[in-house]
This record gives C-alpha cells, structure tokens and sequence, in this order.
C-alpha cells in the first residue's frame, strides 16, 4: 500500500516578490495598452492579487507607472571615450536599448508619453537629470551652460529614431540595421556634442 502523500500548499509570495510580480505585470500592460488603458485591476489581475494590494504598494496608477518607468538609462561614461567617437558611442548605447528584446521600458514609457501629458513629463526629467550629467562630464567649464540644449537636441535624435522605427514603423528607418542607424545619426550627435552651437537667440 502506497504510503499517503503530504499535501502540497504554495509558499504566499514576500513583500518584495509581489511588488516586483505587481512591477512586471505594469510594465507589460503599459507597453501592450499605453497608460491611458492599462487599469490597475488588469494588472491586478495579471499579477494575480488583488486590484487593493497594487495601491497598498504603490498607491495610485501614476506612482505605479512612475516606479515601473523609473529606469538608469545606464548611459556609458563618455569621458572614458575618444573624443571623436562619443557620439558613436553614446547612439550605439541607445540604439542597443530600443533593440533589447529583454527590456522595453523605455519603449513603454514613449509610448505612454505620446498620449498623456504627466508621462511625458516623466520622460523630460528622466533624460534631462541623466544625459546632461552625461553630458557637463565631458564640457569644458566655460560651456557648461550648454549642458541642457545638448542633451536636448540629443533627445531629438534618440527619440526620434525610436519614434520612427518602433512605434510609427516608417519602412525605411525601420529597414535600417542597427549598425546602419547608428552610422546615420551618429555624426549628427557627435556635432551636438562637441561643436559650438548657434545662438539660442
């Protein structure tokens, strides 16, 4: 006679485990359904708990997008690079992270950024508190006033590229590879970067 077999239950998941389960499940919603359409009780459900445990952790749908979206562009220290190619390294970096197939929050925060207005604001501090600490690294003392229009005009190409290649999917940006993008819009960051810049005036 076969001995009785113990019952199996499964272990509740630690704070931690949920919150990370709860983050998981937010950054697929938002990236499959933008922000304005991702409700709380489908990643609630999504993350398997329920809808009151998502505001017990994060307290409103905002905070939730703004932890889900709160990411270290994990920029590479352009002061290690030869001056002549940082603005090849610097869009190799980026182009890198649209591509990761393993990590699309930043895709997922453009998105949501298009269509609603305190998303995209999220996105102007992100880029502005990360890539202009990039970029004072590398200016001289006298032009660090330049900091945030550099890392504004770099913003246009890095976004745009991202724009146009995985979210409006223009054809022939996105029949580029990515070697053939970067070598296309390198030179133009590299201007942004080290040549002097017009008058803002």
């Amino acid at each position: 006679m076969a001995a009785p077999q113990t019952p199996t239950t499964s272990r509740p998941r630690s704070a931690e485990a949920t919150k990370q389960a709860i983050l998981d499940a937010a950054r697929t919603r938002f990236t499959t359904e933008g922000y304005r359409r991702a409700t709380v009780r489908a990643v609630a459900a999504d993350a398997g708990i329920d809808p009151a445990m998502v505001m017990r952790y994060f307290g409103s749908k905002q905070q939730l997008f703004a932890a889900a979206a709160d990411l270290d562009l994990r920029l590479p220290e352009l002061s290690r690079v030869a001056r002549s190619r940082r603005g090849h390294q610097l869009v190799t970096h980026f182009v890198a992270r649209w591509e990761d197939p393993d990590d699309d929050t930043l895709l997922m925060l453009l998105r949501a950024a298009i269509d609603d207005e305190q998303m995209a604001e999220t996105m102007h501090r992100m880029f502005a508190e990360q890539l202009v600490a990039t970029i004072v690294s590398v200016l001289p003392d006298e032009r660090m006033d330049e900091a945030p229009r550099r890392a504004g005009l770099i913003a246009t190409q890095m976004l745009g590229l991202a724009l146009c290649r995985d979210i409006l999917r223009l054809p022939p940006v996105v029949a580029l590879s990515p070697a053939a993008a970067v070598a296309s819009i390198a030179p133009t960051v590299q201007r942004y970067l080290t040549a002097p810049l017009p008058d803002a005036d």
